[in-house]
């Protein structure tokens, strides 16, 4: 990625770079104030252009954390937790957060991790058993789900019962 130009030097307003930094995809407040940082706005400046998005509704954090939270679970299923981890690495209100989160009930995450083990037993079902479940354990838990949920997913999705 390329190194923002200073705001002097492109001759834009900070409510122009914010516009079309939002243009490539919906951003979080403290992603735009960053950029319009790095352009090296005033705070003021920044403060305000940040104002006006947000009453424009072109930048709020509560509805990028449901929108991130809807795609993510339809796209690439992931735990609660990882979802926690991804909004907050992008600096997310906690509050925003939270509130999103609350899509993702109990039998969601079932249905997702379950979802996962049952795609992954059956990519890897020419390998050895004890392998095959190692695999599709680690895929799990590298989504973030706990081992005991990975474990439960894992034995619905190869139809084994628990030793």
């Amino acid at each position: 990625m390329s190194k923002p130009k200073k705001g002097s030097e492109s001759g834009r307003t900070p409510m122009d770079s914010a516009l079309r930094f939002l243009g490539a995809r919906a951003r979080t407040v403290r992603e735009v104030e960053r950029h319009l940082d790095a352009c090296e706005y005033g705070e003021v400046e920044v403060y305000e252009a940040v104002e006006r998005l947000k009453e424009l509704g072109l930048l709020n954090d509560e509805a990028y954390a449901e929108d991130f939270v809807r795609t993510r679970l339809a796209t690439k299923p992931v735990s609660r937790e990882h979802l926690r981890r991804q909004l907050l690495s992008h600096e997310t209100d906690a509050e925003a957060v939270e509130r999103a989160l609350s899509q993702v009930d109990e039998d969601t995450q079932t249905r997702s991790a379950a979802a996962i083990a049952e795609k992954y037993a059956r990519q890897y079902a020419r390998l050895p058993e004890q392998e095959r479940n190692e695999m599709v354990l680690r895929r799990l838990l590298s989504r973030g789900y706990s081992y005991d949920e990975a474990r439960a997913a894992l034995l619905a999705a190869t139809g084994e019962r628990d030793e």
